[in-house]
């Protein structure tokens, strides 16, 4: 394998958690310190990503930074979109921090993105990783802030065509769980009752044996679970699918 990188091809992979609260995004920690007066230390975030090796293709770079995260195979990822406008690299620290890596100031970087569970990737003993909801970002460096911003509006979109929100809940879940995953992601507050009505009369949400016993409510909540095989089908028949909204 050639281990050189292409110094102007970098990918870059947006990673939505939810959790109960909040839509987050996984950010990795961009330090630098040159202990010298003349430079500035760096201390902020940017979106985790790295340099092309020049014996790999986009995808297989962008398998190498997930598994830096888990060792589950996430085979969800969406590439996004390409930037590589001319001032991506606008502030000292961008430019010191790509020198610092030897790679070139004008770069194209290729995006992909993907939805999971916050707890499907352990950052526990990984300092330099850290979820930040997505309304409350740090200091971001580059045009990640950016790239954040076109992806969710884009996640925001895919949601109300494509079964993407299944891939923020847990396999299996109850409908009060998935009511709320909508609310958190689109930022809205929707009705309990119609919300119920709508995902229950979806065939490609199956209704399970189990149960599932939550603090919301006394009695034990039924379990359900997403079958792809079923919306893919339906979506051959009647070539879109509609949302559960």
């Amino acid at each position: 394998m050639d281990f050189r990188k292409i110094n102007n091809l970098s990918v870059a992979c947006v990673i939505f958690g939810l959790d109960a609260d909040n839509l987050n995004v996984l950010l990795n920690k961009r330090t630098l310190n040159l202990f010298d007066d003349n430079f500035p230390v760096i201390d902020d975030w940017m979106l985790p990503g790295q340099h092309v090796y020049k014996s790999s293709n986009l995808e297989q770079s962008a398998d190498s930074i997930l598994k830096n995260f888990t060792k589950e195979p996430l085979t969800n990822k969406k590439q996004f979109k390409t930037y590589g406008s001319n001032r991506r690299v606008n502030t000292e620290k961008d430019l010191l921090w790509t020198r610092s890596k030897g790679v070139e100031s004008r770069n194209l970087t290729v995006v992909y993105y993907l939805a999971l569970p916050i707890e499907t990737i352990n950052i526990e003993e990984k300092e330099d990783l850290k979820w930040f909801p997505i309304n409350k970002l740090p200091e971001i460096g580059f045009d990640h802030e950016s790239i954040i911003t076109d992806a969710y509006e884009d996640l925001k979109s895919k949601i109300m065509t494509e079964p993407i929100m299944f891939n923020l809940v847990p396999m299996k879940f109850t409908l009060n769980e998935l009511q709320i995953a909508y609310e958190i992601a689109l930022n809205i507050t929707l009705d309990n009752r119609n919300f119920r009505k709508k995902a229950i009369s979806k065939p490609y949400i199956v209704p399970l044996e189990d149960k599932k016993k939550t603090e919301m409510s006394k009695k034990p909540s039924k379990l359900y679970m997403f079958s792809s095989d079923i919306f893919e089908k339906l979506s051959v028949k009647d070539h879109i699918v509609s949302s559960i909204l």
